[in-house]
């Protein structure tokens, strides 16, 4: 008699689980032996043999321990499957208004190697973009990673992302970059630095790429995550069941030009906006106004991690303005944590912040919330950005055409 597969989890179109859709259930941990991969697919156990052959073919799995006995009639242990997270490695960089730090990342998110510096976003792409394709060629050698082992790159920028063409739109705070085609130029820095031949470029939002990677990390049970960057601006990212909420352009998050009522003229042209008064760029022109070297929200970092009271006092007020709006922000989206990072991102600015969010918000919408400050710190938008990447290639439906592309 003819054994026929079993009906299970299926792939595209109602076909049967392919090798992709293995991967992701070992990625996962879902299922991690033969015999789990056979039960969650109803695949046979000559068809789950076959494609996971490819996947070791590929370099992407590997065996590891031994796991438990289930039967009480003893027995070999099964053998477990894991993800070869040492066959590539993702480049990811992280661009401010004044500053940069990029990386090179396993597959699984541990940094090799890492540097960061002054990289001026203002002077526009073509000359960024060049010089992170340097820094991605010395952070190369200096992990002792050859450039063909890498797999992608992510870019995170502040600014909102229209990520199906990886092109910013309208960024208030990176003039000349509206529409350039940052994956193109980016891919071509790569090469130019490396000789290695061109790989996928993924740019997002700083703040959904902290978001993403701060929620991976630290909070992956929580269904509704948002984390605050308060720096030079004010940005929002969303996570919901585990993906970044972008909105249907990318234009989610960008909370930091609300309009508060107030008479500030924003970086946007327009008055009266969050970051104009609340960000560390506002801290810092009104510490500058009474005499006291502030620049930048990295200045007010700086000034706050020394203990200066006026910056301190700047800060808290800063934070209620930001904690009034956040009432109505976790009023609507009714996030389990609530996460605050970026430079401003300490005790007085998080105290201004709690003071009104509690006293404008629902006692419903706040009874299960966690207002929390970054895990990760200035490294969180790298590893998200690292995640970012390897989630897209190892996708199982992108995951199939990378396999056919390799030939196994």
């Amino acid at each position: 008699m003819r054994m026929t597969e079993r009906p299970g989890r299926i792939g595209k179109a109602g076909s049967p689980a392919g090798a992709g859709e293995l991967l992701e259930l070992v990625r996962s941990g879902r299922a991690v032996t033969r015999g789990a991969l056979q039960q969650a697919t109803g695949l046979s156990r000559a068809t789950v043999g076959q494609r996971l052959d490819r996947l070791f073919r590929a370099g992407w799995l590997r065996e590891g321990a031994g796991g438990p006995v289930d039967s009480p009639l003893g027995g070999r242990p099964s053998i477990t499957l894991e993800f070869a997270d040492s066959h590539a490695v993702v480049l990811a960089a992280d661009l401010d208004t004044r500053h940069a730090r990029a990386a090179v990342l396993t597959l699984t998110g541990e940094i090799l190697a890492e540097d960061s510096g002054t990289l001026v976003i203002g002077d526009g792409p073509e000359a960024v973009l060049p010089e992170l394709g340097r820094w991605f060629g010395e952070l190369l050698e200096k992990a002792g990673r050859p450039a063909a082992e890498v797999c992608g790159i992510g870019l995170a920028v502040p600014g909102p992302v229209d990520t199906g063409t990886g092109r910013v739109v309208q960024p208030p705070m990176m003039p000349g970059w509206d529409g350039y085609d940052i994956t193109g130029r980016l891919s071509r820095a790569f090469t130019e630095h490396t000789g290695a031949a061109a790989v996928p470029v993924l740019v997002d939002n700083d703040a959904n790429l902290m978001a993403y990677g701060e929620q991976r990390a630290g909070h992956p049970d929580c269904a509704a995550f948002v984390l605050v960057k308060v720096s030079t601006g004010i940005g929002a990212g969303v996570i919901v069941d585990g993906s970044v909420y972008r909105g249907i352009d990318g234009g989610a998050g960008d909370i930091g030009h609300i309009r508060v009522g107030a008479d500030a003229l924003c970086r946007c042209g327009s008055h009266g906006c969050l970051a104009a008064v609340a960000s560390g760029g506002a801290v810092a022109r009104r510490l500058a106004e009474s005499g006291v070297p502030a620049a930048s929200g990295a200045d007010v970092r700086d000034l706050l991690a020394a203990g200066h009271p006026q910056a301190a006092a700047l800060a808290r007020e800063a934070g209620r303005r930001v904690g009034d709006v956040l009432a109505t922000v976790v009023t609507l989206l009714n996030p389990g944590v609530l996460m605050i990072a970026g430079d401003l991102a300490g005790t007085p600015f998080l105290t201004g912040v709690r003071e009104l969010l509690y006293q404008r918000a629902l006692p419903r919408s706040t009874a299960h919330l966690d207002v929390v400050t970054s895990r990760l710190g200035e490294r969180a938008a790298l590893i998200g950005a690292g995640a970012l990447v390897v989630e897209h290639l190892y996708a199982p439906e992108r995951a199939e055409e990378r396999l056919r592309a390799l030939g196994v």
